[in-house]
């Protein structure tokens, strides 16, 4: 049972004038440093499956995953073309809004994982886009997400400004809880040493022998 009882104005944000405006212009960028960039490297190598199918969420310029780890795929879903394109890691990349559409466009049990990369706090329907993620992944199969204190607070949902590094980790939980049968939740720091930005993760599996539902 989930620890928070989301109610509509939690997802609400400084500015809601459509995300497409937003994202519109490339940002070739990072927004972590160096050192939670190697935190979140090697936290993906230590959990992703070699020769796996990867989904990367919200996906943009890099995607910080290990150089020396091998992967069948990359998918990328994302809101910026050109900045999908120019990730070197990514086999293929959609543009998608999962703030107008929480669907994902693939077939159920297509990944062997998925992340997403300090981006979560600009999810409007998370509970849902979890429950995507869920049914896209084969049982079994981890999601990982990770945060640090960095955002676009324009773009942020209400409940995430609203929250300290601690809360932040408890609602991504509430966010697995609510969504679907996952097990195995843990919520970790990644480098509890930084002096720059800290980099956090929670992350579940998708239950063996879930419940499958009609699409």
């Amino acid at each position: 049972m989930s620890e928070f009882a989301f109610q509509p104005e939690h997802f609400e944000r400084v500015d809601e004038t459509v995300d497409e405006e937003f994202y519109g212009q490339p940002r070739l960028v990072v927004h972590i440093d160096e050192d939670a960039i190697a935190a979140a490297r090697e936290l993906y190598r230590s959990l992703l499956p070699p020769q796996g199918r990867v989904l990367d969420l919200m996906s943009s310029w890099r995607s910080h995953l290990p150089q020396d780890l091998a992967f069948e795929k990359v998918v990328g879903l994302g809101m910026n073309a050109v900045e999908m394109g120019d990730n070197p890691q990514l086999s293929e990349s959609v543009v998608h809004n999962l703030n107008t559409d929480p669907r994902l466009p693939f077939g159920r049990d297509e990944f062997d994982a998925a992340i997403n990369t300090v981006s979560v706090q600009y999810l409007t329907r998370p509970v849902e886009v979890f429950a995507e993620v869920h049914r896209v992944l084969r049982p079994g199969s981890l999601y990982i997400v990770t945060f640090s204190n960095r955002c676009f607070p324009t773009k942020a949902v209400r409940i995430w400004r609203s929250l300290g590094d601690e809360g932040h980790a408890q609602l991504i939980a509430a966010y697995f809880r609510s969504s679907a049968a996952w097990s195995d939740l843990h919520a970790v720091y990644c480098n509890p040493d930084a002096t720059g930005d800290p980099l956090y993760a929670v992350y579940a599996r998708k239950a063996e022998g879930a419940a499958v539902h009609a699409d």
